[in-house]
């Protein structure tokens, strides 16, 4: 079951980038659309696999878009709402290959309870834009030593 999980989330994911790759590039459409700061949340059903339970996870998170790149660098909150009161806080490093797709990794801290441990997050989200706001699926893959979880969800976002 885990792998089958993992297997169909990253056949999503190059699903999207795959996608993202064949249309066209342009740098004009891409300024014109540029956002300095973006807040953004997420609501997520997440798979933790070694538990094999499915909880509700919301994530948070500004970044703010270095101009005329294709990076980004902001800070990210996660809430998983189960019995292990999973909160997690990053640092948010995103990548833009194309201009609908990001590409986002948050290296951070995971508190459940009293105990507190390193923690990584990797998501991609896939936008659609009307004016300022964008909506889109996100796919999200975190780990930490005790077990690790994938999500798959809606994106909501504000460009700045």
């Amino acid at each position: 079951m885990y792998k089958t999980t993992f297997i169909i989330s990253v056949i999503f994911l190059f699903s999207f980038a795959s996608l993202a790759q064949n249309q066209e590039y342009n740098h004009a459409h891409e300024d014109e659309h540029h956002h300095g700061h973006e807040i953004g949340a997420s609501i997520t059903p997440v798979y933790f696999a070694n538990e094999a339970e499915l909880s509700i996870s919301t994530h948070l998170h500004y970044v703010y878009n270095f101009e005329h790149t294709k990076l980004g660098l902001g800070v990210g909150y996660e809430r998983v709402f189960d019995e292990h009161k999973h909160n997690f806080i990053g640092v948010e490093l995103n990548y833009r290959p194309v201009h609908r797709l990001t590409f986002s990794l948050s290296p951070g801290v995971v508190f459940e309870g009293d105990e507190k441990d390193f923690a990584l997050h990797f998501e991609t989200v896939y936008e659609f834009e009307f004016g300022a706001f964008h909506i889109g699926p996100v796919l999200e893959l975190a780990w930490h030593p005790e077990d690790y979880h994938i999500g798959l969800g809606i994106h909501i976002g504000l460009g700045l």
